[in-house]
């Protein structure tokens, strides 16, 4: 009987053995084939992602490389696009897809005609009121180029005034453990993505060139239409006329430009309010009134006790 008992805790002692070994390589084989997957998987979606760039920068390059060819009659044409306003709006977005003003002018002309194409083919197939497509694509064309322009302009001014704060606070806590402003813009820049890199990337450049420091401050200013951007490169400018300390200058701008975030945001939730009344009178409401009344309809000729059967 204890030779029985003796052997019975040999072999489970050996099967757990067995066991832990067998459950290792498994283990290690499952996270083998596990990283092999994940491998294949970002591989085809890097292809993927890729080539999805790779086509859309080569239909992009197409319509640019048609659009030189037009860029004489673009600035012939030049209804809501002057050159001087083209290349103010330009500057502003950071020369999204290193357009120029030239390559812009040409542009909205290739998309003008290809608006006219399309709507020539609709109407020669007979699409329904396609005899207002034949002026409607191609202003559609001509104006979206400048509509998207305008609103990337926009958009890069704002992104620039609400992200200003923060960089104004790191360079203020920089300066005041005794670093230079153009170190400490230097410094800091690289770690803020977006406009606020690239502007201050740009003017500690041109520092670094020798260009005098108020004529870099008049660069800033002339590139972006930012209010909070303004404020701040003004009162940089007249701190180093007064000889006022470029910190306090720097503290005093950041907590200025939170609270007009403040006022702005504020200002959005005010202009939000209407609008979603609007939505609600004369969207939900409507559409609500209407699925009520058409129930009540339904039951009233369709229910189990509807006038039907009243009147019948």
């Amino acid at each position: 009987m204890d030779g029985l008992i003796l052997i019975t805790t040999l072999l489970s002692m050996v099967f757990l053995i067995v066991f832990a070994i067998s459950w290792f390589e498994f283990a290690k084989s499952k996270e083998e084939v596990r990283q092999h997957i994940f491998e294949i998987s970002t591989y085809k979606q890097q292809r993927i992602t890729s080539a999805n760039k790779s086509f859309s920068k080569n239909i992009v390059n197409r319509i640019f490389h048609y659009a030189d060819d037009f860029s004489s009659l673009g600035h012939r044409i030049n209804f809501f696009s002057e050159s001087h306003d083209i290349e103010r709006l330009l500057m502003q977005a950071a020369y999204p897809y290193n357009l120029n003003v030239d390559r812009f002018q040409g542009t909205k002309i290739v998309l003008g005609i290809a608006g006219f194409i399309m709507g020539s083919l609709l109407f020669i197939i007979g699409f329904p009121f396609s005899q207002f497509g034949l002026i409607a694509f191609p202003l559609a064309g001509y104006m979206t180029l400048i509509i998207w322009l305008k609103s990337k302009a926009k958009a890069r001014q704002e992104e620039l005034g609400f992200v200003l704060p923060d960089f104004l606070d790191t360079v203020s806590v920089t300066l005041q453990a005794g670093v230079s402003l153009d170190q400490a813009i230097e410094e800091i820049a690289p770690y803020f993505d977006g406009p606020v890199n690239e502007e201050f990337s740009r003017y500690s450049q041109k520092i670094k060139l020798g260009v005098p420091r108020e004529m870099a401050y008049r660069d800033l200013l002339t590139r972006n239409e930012s209010p909070e951007f303004q404020l701040l490169i003004k009162s940089l400018i007249q701190g180093s006329q007064l000889g006022v300390p470029v910190s306090t200058t720097f503290k005093l701008q950041a907590e200025e430009m939170r609270k007009l975030k403040k006022e702005k945001i504020k200002e959005k939730a005010a202009k939000a309010s209407p609008k979603i009344t609007l939505v609600t009178t004369f969207i939900l409401m409507p559409t609500a009134m209407f699925l009520i009344g058409g129930l009540m309809i339904m039951n009233m000729f369709m229910g189990e006790n509807n006038m039907m059967d009243l009147f019948g």
